[in-house]
């Protein structure tokens, strides 16, 4: 059996992106309780690169205006084909902190989320050249004049808070009726395209998935990055920016962060109890 199975190794192994299978091995955990979350984030995160990474690279290439377009469409569709996915693991971590998913429901989408990355980036390379196309390129940050990373990672930490709010904003605090997808979702794409290009330290990427999967495409080896920085840039900082767009909500909304609550806020129930309400009728007199 060994020895029929060798040879299938070897020959799959240079088509096998590093960290495949583990991903895989995620969607079966809890007696495959989660395989419909890990499904939604696979698809959704390859619709997603396809969608948003051809714009400007396969369509929109001599007109700004068709290229945001082309962005916004692939947002919507990625969103509406894939089944709502969270797309980027610093998302998922928000909604840890936020009480939406437990840990186990987070870490099988970060897991789905690498998955999809991780073979979208070969697949779609692979189309652009069958096609005579451009292909995709990914998010990197620069070292020079930043050896340690610091500024690419305040800017990503800056630009997942700020996509954080966006996204409470459209999904929880405004309200569009029976039209509310329709509105939200293009506000959506038009939010991550302005951060896109007001922070592009980084890329930007504002997904640590993004970040790691181009890296392991681009290496030589097909490796996972080798150096800190990259995790730090790419991880630590969107992460910690997730964890404190969380705190940030929870203070306004109200709700708990990782389970617990807060000594302070929340602020929306305050503004509510401080609006004027009318003075309390007075008792009817008796008859005499």
């Amino acid at each position: 059996m060994i020895s029929l199975l060798s040879p299938l190794v070897h020959a799959t192994q240079d088509y096998m992106p590093a960290g495949l299978i583990l991903s895989l091995a995620a969607a079966f955990v809890v007696e495959r309780s989660y395989m419909s979350a890990y499904r939604h984030e696979f698809v959704g995160t390859l619709l997603m690169i396809s969608f948003t990474f051809s714009a400007g690279k396969w369509f929109g290439t001599d007109s700004q205006n068709v290229e945001w377009l082309a962005h916004a469409c692939g947002v919507v569709a990625s969103d509406f084909m894939g089944g709502g996915p969270h797309v980027t693991p610093a998302v998922s971590v928000s909604m840890w902190a936020l009480g939406k998913v437990n840990y186990t429901e987070m870490y099988v989408r970060i897991a789905a989320q690498m998955g999809g990355g991780l073979v979208a980036f070969p697949i779609f390379h692979y189309i652009s050249e069958q096609l005579s196309m451009t292909s995709f390129g990914g998010p990197t940050f620069d070292h020079t004049d930043d050896d340690d990373g610091s500024a690419a990672a305040l800017s990503e930490m800056v630009a997942t808070i700020l996509l954080c709010f966006l996204i409470y904003a459209v999904n929880w605090e405004l309200h569009f009726g029976k039209y509310h997808y329709w509105i939200k979702q293009p506000l959506t794409a038009l939010g991550i395209r302005y951060l896109i290009v007001t922070f592009p330290k980084a890329g930007p990427a504002m997904n640590p998935m993004l970040g790691t999967a181009w890296a392991v495409w681009d290496s030589e080896t097909g490796s996972f990055p080798a150096d800190p920085a990259h995790y730090f840039v790419y991880w630590v900082a969107p992460c910690v920016g997730a964890v404190f767009a969380s705190f940030c909500y929870v203070v306004y909304a109200g709700g708990t962060l990782f389970g617990q609550e807060l000594p302070i806020g929340p602020i929306k129930d305050v503004k509510k109890d401080a609006a004027p309400s009318a003075p309390p009728a007075e008792p009817a007199k008796k008859k005499k």
